[in-house]
C-alpha cells in the first residue's frame, strides 16, 4: 500500500501550535518547541508509514499515537491519515473526548 499523505485539521493544528507557544513562553527559549517538533515531524512520518500500527481508540476509526506526555489523535482513509487532534496528556481529558466526538 501507497504512503498516506498527512493532513492536519485546523483544530489538531491550532493545539499544536498553542502548545508549542506556551513552551516558549514557559522556557523563554525555544529549545523545547523545536525538539518537540521534530519528535511530531517523526511520528506523523511513521504514521504515514505504518498507520494501522498504532493504538485503536474507542472511537470509531481514530487511532491514537502517543508522545510521552502527548498523543496523536487521527484516522486513516484511503489517499490520507487526518489528525484531529494533538493532545498535551496532562490536560482535562473531558475537552479531548469532546473534540473526539466532534470530528
Amino acid at each position: 500500500m501507497a504512503k498516506r499523505n498527512i493532513v492536519w485539521t485546523r483544530t489538531a493544528d491550532i493545539q499544536f501550535i498553542g502548545i508549542l507557544e506556551y513552551w516558549v513562553k514557559k522556557n523563554k527559549s525555544t529549545t523545547y518547541s523545536k525538539k518537540l517538533l521534530e519528535l511530531v515531524s517523526e511520528r506523523t512520518k511513521e504514521i504515514a508509514r505504518n498507520p494501522f500500527v498504532f493504538k485503536l481508540t474507542d472511537f470509531s476509526n481514530v487511532r491514537v499515537a502517543s508522545l510521552g506526555n502527548f498523543s496523536i489523535y487521527y484516522k486513516i482513509f484511503d489517499e490520507e491519515i487526518i489528525i484531529t487532534a494533538f493532545w498535551d496528556n496532562r490536560q482535562d481529558s473531558k475537552k479531548l473526548l469532546k473534540i473526539l466526538r466532534n470530528k
